[in-house]
């Protein structure tokens, strides 16, 4: 590729962050219109901050596995095992009584390394034992729900002290906690993506994996890596979970797979592999729920919030065929001139 062809391929691709950012703004400004006096509030929009990490953490794993081709259906099952782990090692050391806040650092990393254990599965079934994304991580999600349900009967799990829940409701600068390790994991995954040599691979395993097979790439490495990293985005969002709620769940945001999966999409994510923005994602995640968010104070159906879920990816579907179709031009053009 040139670097003509980059420049228009750059260029297209902030137009589509261009557009999440229009379409945030757009519903905060109908929202602010039809309830002037409950929507455009420092604390609605602070309660927006703490509902967006869990799922966005979850869209952002979502999203990097799609862009090598691949999926992972299993990060809302590992980030519970997360925070089950997280949940058990407290009850085990005595529950609230346990405010020592070295046994929160230990026990979040506690979470984490179950996080990237679960990863290290579905990266060992799908670069080595060469099974389908789609079905290697529908079978662990069914292995780690099971894993789950066993492990507590099926009930939540309770006991977190003040120093974990601490992550849940702190804010620096009226600003969620949360929130700031939303934004630093979007950070860590950006560089990683756009600035480092395993994110080069990891878009051109997507993009075509028989070229990068000849160009040395080891497509084994490449995945086994990204679902580790996968599997440890699941797990931070099983550690704000579980502070968020406080309390675990084997069954916790059961509708959160399909919804990590729009937003991913609607933040850019190429389902069949080679494209993704993490500014997009973030966005994605934002808007929904300032669109979940306004649905609320309206009192609308949770059924409309549903169908306008669907309705705002169709058209950023269309818009982005339309984009995929007039970048190839773009790619045709400029491979005619350098010709």
């Amino acid at each position: 590729m040139t670097g003509m062809q980059t420049v228009a391929g750059a260029a297209l691709r902030n137009a589509h962050v261009s557009r999440l950012v229009a379409l945030t703004l757009l519903l905060v400004v109908v929202f602010s219109a039809l309830a002037p006096t409950v929507f455009p509030t420092a604390l609605n929009f602070q309660s927006i901050a703490y509902s967006v990490p869990e799922i966005g953490l979850l869209a952002l794993a979502m999203a990097l596995t799609m862009i090598t081709g691949g999926i992972d259906l299993s990060v809302v099952a590992t980030a519970n095992l997360a925070a089950l782990t997280t949940a058990g090692l407290y009850i085990a050391a005595g529950g609230e009584t346990a405010t020592s806040p070295l046994l929160v650092v230990a026990f979040c990393a506690a979470a984490l390394l179950v996080g990237m254990a679960c990863g290290a599965v579905n990266g060992l079934l799908v670069s080595r034992v060469r099974v389908s994304p789609i079905l290697a991580t529908l079978a662990t999600m069914q292995i780690f729900n099971g894993i789950a349900i066993l492990w507590t009967d099926g009930k939540a799990q309770y006991g977190f002290p003040d120093t974990f829940l601490w992550l849940g409701d702190a804010t620096i600068a009226y600003v969620p906690v949360v929130f700031l390790i939303f934004i630093g994991a979007a950070l860590l995954i950006w560089h990683i993506v756009s600035r480092t040599g395993l994110g080069t691979r990891i878009v051109l395993v997507g993009a075509n994996p028989v070229a990068a097979r000849y160009s040395g790439v080891d497509e084994r490495g490449v995945l086994m890596r990204t679902y580790l990293i996968s599997g440890l985005l699941a797990g931070i969002a099983g550690i704000v979970i579980a502070a968020k709620s406080t309390s675990a769940s084997p069954d916790y945001g059961g509708s959160y797979v399909l919804l990590a999966i729009v937003i991913a999409v609607l933040g850019g994510t190429d389902p069949f592999g080679g494209r993704g923005s993490v500014a997009g994602v973030v966005l994605a995640a934002i808007a929904l729920q300032v669109l979940a968010s306004g649905f609320n104070i309206m009192r609308l159906s949770p059924f409309l919030y549903q169908i306008a879920q669907g309705l705002i990816l169709l058209v950023v579907m269309v818009v982005e065929l339309r984009r995929g179709r007039l970048l190839e031009r773009l790619r045709g053009l400029l491979s005619g001139r350098s010709g």
